[in-house]
């Protein structure tokens, strides 16, 4: 009897450790913060198609509950709304429409990994927002000063008339001069600052719009990180924003940038300093114009680079094809 007793207690607990390692591993806390009127930074590594994958698994688990954000992303430059409406109303289900009507011929994104994000959108009938500064308005806030693009009001509305804090500008600057490989001249750093700047604060003020009803905002990491990106921009109640980064493994990332981290391996790439090795002097002046730090967008921090021998974690260039990973940490 007691034998038995031992024989059936046993089989249990044998069936629940069997079941237990069947069952699909729980979902990150996190996740359970994609709901209601929550605002949602999902950072990203242009390159990296697995947590690129990782990303629209989450965001498509999030629809299925029942979340009905607005999809805000930085592929698409603010310039192209209409088009984007336009390619709804012609063909409400294609997201291959959209991308035609609303993407430059010379897009440098790889819109294999984009597409989905978008078909959710169509899928779910939620807003599907352009979040960037394009590279040409970048290139003339380098230049010229926010004023040389936006207007006196948009400039205040955009919160980008505020002092900017000394240590909060030399994060900026130090991530740029990380990304373009220490070539670029420190008298170009504080220009290409002010050009991210604008971008952070055109996504956060996108992101407010849209508020209401919650929003997810998909960007490369530096974006999305709370330190130094789109957070710092966003005047909205902080429980209610979200900042999760999605970084290869050997990407250092300081405490408090993110309030979670997904991870998966680095993507094979070429060494991004090459370029800058070759000729320095030119693409000091072509980087500094096009305002595209690779610490600003969504890549490896130089510290990880350089242990894997500097291979590329991409300086993002919209004009190129393929598209190799973009800035960040």
């Amino acid at each position: 009897m007691i034998r038995s007793v031992v024989a059936l207690a046993g089989a249990v607990v044998l069936a629940i450790v069997v079941a237990a390692c069947a069952a699909p591993a729980s979902r990150a806390d996190w996740e359970a913060r994609l709901r209601g009127d929550n605002v949602v930074l999902l950072g990203e590594v242009h390159d990296n198609h697995e947590l690129l994958r990782l990303r629209l698994a989450a965001l498509e688990r999030a629809f299925a509950a029942g979340w009905r954000p607005a999809i805000v992303m930085e592929q698409f430059d603010r310039e192209r709304q209409g088009d984007i409406e336009r390619a709804r109303r012609e063909r409400p289900e294609d997201a291959q429409h959209v991308i035609d009507l609303a993407v430059p011929a010379k897009s440098g994104w790889s819109w294999d990994d984009y597409r989905p994000f978008v078909a959710l959108a169509l899928r779910y009938r939620v807003p599907l927002v352009a979040a960037n500064v394009s590279s040409t308005d970048t290139a003339g806030i380098v230049r010229g000063g926010y004023g040389a693009v936006f207007d006196a009001a948009t400039i205040a509305a955009f919160g980008l008339d505020r002092t900017i804090d000394p240590a909060w500008q030399a994060a900026q600057e130090r991530e740029i001069d990380i990304g373009h490989c220490h070539a670029l001249p420190a008298s170009v750093w504080p220009r290409m600052a002010r050009a991210q700047f604008a971008r952070d604060a055109f996504m956060a003020h996108v992101l407010r719009e849209h508020a209401e009803h919650g929003a997810v905002l998909l960007a490369g990491n530096g974006h999305a990180r709370r330190d130094f990106g789109v957070p710092r921009w966003l005047a909205i109640d902080p429980a209610r924003v979200v900042a999760i980064g999605f970084l290869e493994t050997d990407t250092a990332m300081p405490p408090g940038a993110f309030d979670a981290v997904v991870r998966a391996p680095p993507a094979a790439r070429d060494d991004p300093c090459e370029r800058f090795r070759r000729a320095p002097a030119q693409l000091s002046a072509r980087r500094g114009s096009a305002a595209r730090s690779t610490a600003a967008a969504g890549c490896r921090s130089a510290p990880a680079r350089r242990r894997r021998g500097l291979r590329r974690a991409a300086v993002p260039v919209r004009r190129r094809r393929p598209r190799t990973a973009s800035a960040g940490p």
